[in-house]
């Protein structure tokens, strides 16, 4: 499976962006803007906190989809069995973050929420003319004032042994969003399915950012961008002792905005959430 990685600043770059997602719903950016201390300080503000039992004062609010969501919270859709690990969601536009997670993760929050932006219009520039015309505004545009694009701090936390058969850190899923912007998790175990059923890991080195596009984008393109399932799997051996922490980004546009003649964007997450767990149905 040919994930190209992209050197951020090329000229070539939004090219062989574009061309990656289309071809595997996957990129992986390197010489981004965003400062690797920036990454690893953010990482450790929500390690304090997912160790801390504090995080109970802030259990999600079901209505507003924002707070931390306990370990085992969540399915993907169609399963049965509940992901082994416990999240945070943090809405920049509509919620606040608890008192030590504060100094790092709006900047961060901001930072990849200016690059996904860009990388939208790296999207509209290589999309042939005949798809761009199905979608009702440029994507860039879709996101503009959005308050359900989404940071989600994840803890895995080590495995007991004990699990529940069957039970993995993240099942195979694809995400709700138009693009998630992820990066480098602390440990590997992120999985990306091709289209012939095979798996294949993507790697996590320090310093990248892996993008995929989501169900939202292949319903404004008609299905021109796949939205690839993907899966984060569980470490065997000395690995499954330790934790995994991943903080992706999810660019969601304006519940208003059409994406197909099917769905808004907003009729659209209300379903996938309640496909999903997170909320009743």
């Amino acid at each position: 499976m040919n994930v190209k990685t992209v050197r951020y600043g090329t000229d070539q770059a939004a090219r062989e962006f574009t061309e990656s997602l289309r071809e595997t719903g996957f990129a992986v950016i390197t010489h981004h803007p965003i400062s690797a201390e920036l990454i690893k300080e953010t990482f450790a503000e929500w390690g304090r906190f997912f160790a801390s039992d504090s995080k109970f004062q802030y259990t999600f609010d079901p209505s507003k989809q924002a707070g931390y969501f306990p370990f085992r919270s969540e399915n993907a859709k169609d399963s049965g069995k509940k992901d082994l690990k416990e999240f945070y969601h943090y809405y920049s536009a509509r919620s606040e973050l608890p008192e030590g997670v504060r100094r790092f993760t709006p900047e961060l929050f901001g930072k990849m929420s200016a690059l996904g932006a860009e990388l939208l219009s790296w999207i509209e520039q290589n999309t042939p003319a005949e798809v761009l015309r199905k979608f009702s505004m440029p994507l860039s545009e879709m996101i503009r004032g959005s308050q359900d694009t989404l940071l989600r701090p994840i803890h895995y936390p080590p495995l007991t042994g004990i699990e529940e058969e069957g039970a993995v850190r993240a099942a195979a899923h694809e995400d709700i969003n138009l693009i998630t912007l992820l990066p480098a998790a602390t440990a590997p175990g992120l999985q990306v399915k091709d289209m012939a059923g095979n798996w294949h890991d993507v790697p996590c080195d320090i310093g990248t950012i892996v993008i995929n596009s989501g169900d939202m984008l292949r319903e404004a393109s008609g299905g021109y961008y796949p939205s690839t399932t993907h899966r984060v799997v569980n470490p065997r051996g000395p690995d499954a002792k330790l934790p995994r922490y991943s903080m992706p980004l999810f660019l969601h546009a304006r519940q208003e905005v059409r994406l197909s003649d099917r769905y808004t964007a907003g009729a659209y997450l209300q379903q996938r959430l309640r496909e999903i767990g997170l909320l009743a149905k």
